[in-house]
């Protein structure tokens, strides 16, 4: 029996059974086992791990610890100044997040039929970043973005993906089938007339399309809604 001492971030708290909260705790476990597999065993996804340390060095998650080791665990630094736009994939249970983020303009992949191995295929082969509450999704072998969301409500996830990958840099709003994902074109009013309605047809000038789904967006009382939501992310 191997016994090492692991401290964690507060922030990562959250994520730890109750008696390991704290001031850190002594692990018990047996033959040769990686950094990684010990901290996802007690609950922490790789995913939400920054830097990690043993005996005070910088370790990769990888290493192989020993008895006697004192492991202290960072959690994963929000993005201020990414220099790739993050897109993102989304699990069945997040459909009112993706369209928040498709409302700011961000590639966000949805459906709520994806099974898991869909969900890993697609966020591997594609460098999309998974979103989930699901914490055993994050913690696939193939994964290597992703972030596990705290709330429930839609509107404070939406908030926490922002803070977490700087989005408000990338912000293109209004640009993206809040339906479908897919890049709206503009429309003439005289080309979807028949499908307006009178008040619509009687206020509104301009519209907008999906190519894809054949949506059409305008500027009603919904607009007013969403841009303030946008406005709202200013002070995060």
């Amino acid at each position: 029996m191997k016994i090492a001492r692991f401290n964690f971030d507060e922030k990562l708290h959250w994520l730890l059974p109750r008696d390991k909260r704290g001031d850190g705790f002594d692990y018990a476990f047996n033959g040769p086992q990686s950094v990684k597999h010990l901290i996802e065993s007690v609950g922490i996804p790789h995913t939400e791990i920054g830097e990690t340390r043993a005996n005070e060095e910088v370790v990769s998650l990888d290493y192989l610890v020993h008895d006697g080791d004192r492991i202290e665990v960072r959690a994963v630094v929000p993005m201020d100044e990414s220099t790739d736009e993050p897109r993102f994939i989304l699990d069945g249970h997040l459909g009112r997040l993706a369209s928040h983020l498709r409302m700011l303009g961000m590639d966000s992949l949805y459906r709520n039929d994806y099974n898991d191995n869909e969900l890993f295929r697609i966020a591997v082969d594609e460098n999309r970043i998974l979103l989930t509450r699901d914490r055993r999704l994050l913690m696939h072998k193939t994964i290597r973005l992703g972030y596990l969301l705290q709330s429930l409500n839609s509107e404070e996830q939406f908030r926490e993906v922002v803070r977490r990958y700087g989005l408000k840099k990338w912000i293109k709003p209004f640009q993206r089938c809040i339906r479908c994902n897919h890049l709206l074109e503009p429309a003439r009013k005289e080309d979807v007339l028949d499908r307006l309605q009178p008040l619509t047809k009687l206020y509104f000038e301009e519209f907008h399309i999906c190519p894809a789904c054949n949506q059409i967006y305008w500027k009603g009382s919904h607009f007013e809604r969403m841009q303030k939501m946008i406005d709202e992310l200013k002070d995060l």
